[in-house]
């Protein structure tokens, strides 16, 4: 299987393509909800209104491996994608099941911000 990437793109893809790293993207796991942010935040910020849940970075979710949490004193970048995530989910491996439902979630919420 193999993926292929075309180096053109359209004003509207260029458009999203600047807007995609000027911002902190944090998606719910549960809900899908999408918050922004313009400037970097703390982890511990976007976890203040969730005491039972944790954050991770999409970039270190992998199948067959316990999700890591990101410390509350980690600034969250711009351009990068975190789930918000239940505790409970962090006592166990993710499943190829639980990854695609959250790509699905991410796409989703993704596409209603364009």
């Amino acid at each position: 299987m193999g993926l292929c990437a075309s180096c053109h793109c359209t004003t509207k893809q260029r458009g999203l393509m600047n807007n995609w790293s000027s911002t902190v993207k944090v998606i719910n796991s549960g809900d899908g909800r999408l918050q922004e942010f313009r400037q970097p935040i703390m982890a511990s910020h976007v976890l203040s209104g969730h005491p039972t849940a944790f954050l991770c970075s999409s970039d270190t979710m992998f199948v067959g491996c316990h999700v890591p949490q990101m410390p509350g004193n980690e600034e969250l970048q711009m351009g990068q994608i975190y789930f918000l995530m239940p505790l409970s989910n962090s006592n166990h491996p993710l499943s190829l099941q639980e990854l695609c439902s959250l790509a699905v979630k991410a796409g989703s919420a993704l596409q209603t911000e364009v």
